[in-house]
């Protein structure tokens, strides 16, 4: 079983480039999102075992992401519904650059109101999405979920980094601890030049897997995916789309990857789905609003080499 811990929440996105989220402008949303959300969402979609640990309110933002991803096949056990907080969300914008503004509103909400942590079956597969480690709360969850897996599973990291986590210790110091300790690292490039500083991507990517990681991708976004599991160093090349919705591409990545590995697909066959999937999952406003299945996926890589 794939596990998967963090916020979850409602997102809205803004049509209008560039009003930075300060004018009165036409949104789209509420959308199911989050990016534990997205992940794990994808893992069903390409016909993973997968499962949930987050919180969500009593309220429709609520009920629309249960039922989002019980609709998907995710094992919502450990999905709470909070009677007196309400469901997380967050607003976005997009510049012409393609960069983009966010307003979280996680403190305080159910987004971050865990209840215990749960027990992780033997042999499970836990993902850590960095993006949830800015919340003191969700960090010391997920730090809880981490220890007790002992070795025992595998933990895969999209380290996902923002500036402005890095200047926090506690946060800098939760990113090393997990690059230490998981198995597979799945950073974009942006990621690799945070945390390594004028290292090339392959260097990085050797140096790890000398380290012990069983898997390193580096996410290149248009300029494609380089990754190895050991063996070749495999790159590949973009699939061109018109690109609407970047949000939550990263993620529907990682969850057709872990996906399709936990169902014993070769590292290229994943990684070429996986690579297929990010592309499809741009093309749609929301950040989950195409996380295409296995079949979706066969369809437009058939295509690619027709």
């Amino acid at each position: 079983m794939i596990y998967t811990a963090g916020e979850m929440l409602a997102e809205f996105v803004s049509h209008e480039v560039g009003c930075n989220l300060q004018k009165t402008t036409t949104f789209s949303g509420p959308y199911p999102s989050g990016a534990p959300a997205i992940f794990i969402d994808q893992v069903a979609r390409v016909g993973g075992d997968a499962a949930v640990i987050g919180s969500v309110g009593d309220d429709p933002f609520g009920e629309m992401l249960r039922a989002r991803l019980d609709g998907d096949g995710v094992d919502t056990t450990h999905l709470r519904t909070s009677k007196t907080l309400t469901t997380g969300t967050a607003f976005v914008s997009y510049f012409e650059d393609g960069s983009r503004r966010f307003v979280f509103h996680m403190e305080g909400t159910a987004a971050d109101d865990f209840g215990p942590c749960p027990h992780l079956p033997h042999g499970s597969t836990l993902h850590v999405s960095g993006a949830s480690l800015g919340n003191a709360k969700i960090r010391a969850f997920v730090e809880g979920l981490i220890a007790q897996m002992k070795g025992d599973g595998t933990i895969s990291y999209d380290p996902n980094i923002r500036p402005e986590l890095m200047k926090d210790r506690s946060v800098r110091r939760a990113i090393d601890q997990i690059i230490r300790r998981c198995d597979i690292f799945l950073p974009s490039e942006s990621d690799i030049a945070a945390l390594y500083p004028d290292k090339p991507a392959e260097t990085v990517i050797n140096d790890l897997l000398e380290a012990g990681k069983k898997i390193v991708v580096v996410k290149r976004g248009a300029k494609g995916v380089l990754g190895s599991d050991g063996s070749d160093l495999i790159r590949l090349q973009p699939n061109v789309v018109e690109e609407v919705d970047p949000t939550g591409a990263g993620d529907c990545f990682c969850g057709t990857l872990i996906g399709l590995l936990d169902q014993d697909q070769t590292f290229r066959e994943a990684l070429t789905a996986a690579n297929m999937s990010g592309a499809l999952h741009v093309t749609r406003r929301g950040p989950m609003e195409w996380n295409p299945t296995l079949a979706e996926i066969q369809h437009h890589l058939e295509i690619e080499t027709a």
